[in-house]
């Protein structure tokens, strides 16, 4: 099979998530210039970055009470910050709440019932059980083709890492088991991990 997008697809579903998977998902945690907190799963999403690190994640849809975008880019615009929050798998379900597009008065720590706890280098708020997080300063957000696609960049100013997830040093993925996201209604879980010497 071969489609070009601008003529369609001709399928049930559009392939196109099912084709580029599976995607981390950056469980995005921002607050606005009232104080308001929002909290919101992105497929689009992953680290660009060693030195300094930094993060991106699309935003790809607008809420008729946000303009052009989302609550997550309507809060970062103002305060010039976000978290990322790792997604495990017991966090599903309260992942998957918060997925909707429920309006922007609505606090979806509160809503999918998510303990919350404050970040330390910025002004957010982020998981309390999260294996990971990271705290970012938004850099730039870039408009792309499409009327409500957006790419938010961010440099990482301070880490969380979960205590039962550190072996020997380490983060080791599989004592929390990360989500990802697949195409459609589909998601996968990270279980079995193993190594590659690099040829150089």
């Amino acid at each position: 099979m071969f489609y070009e997008p601008e003529d369609g697809h001709g399928l049930p579903h559009n392939p196109f998530n099912a084709v580029v998977t599976p995607r981390p998902i950056g469980w995005i945690s921002s607050r606005g210039a009232d104080g308001s907190d929002n909290l919101a799963p992105y497929s689009f999403f992953n680290a660009v970055a060693y030195v300094p690190p930094q993060v991106m994640f699309a935003s790809t849809s607008a809420k008729d009470d946000r303009g052009d975008t989302k609550d997550s880019v309507a809060n970062i615009r103002e305060t010039g910050v976000f978290a990322v929050n790792i997604v495990e798998y017991a966090m599903r379900d309260a992942m998957n709440r918060s997925s909707g597009a429920w309006s922007r008065d609505v606090d979806e720590f509160v809503d999918a019932g998510i303990e919350k706890a404050a970040c330390r280098s910025i002004d957010c708020a982020h998981v309390a059980g999260a294996p990971a997080v990271l705290e970012c300063r938004m850099t730039q957000i870039v408009k792309i083709e499409g009327a409500a696609n957006f790419v938010v960049f961010g440099e990482v100013t301070g880490i969380h890492l979960r205590d039962d997830c550190m072996v020997d040093g380490m983060f080791d993925v599989t004592k929390f088991q990360p989500l990802a996201r697949g195409g459609y209604k589909d998601y996968s879980v990270v279980r079995d991990v193993f190594s590659l010497d690099r040829p150089d």
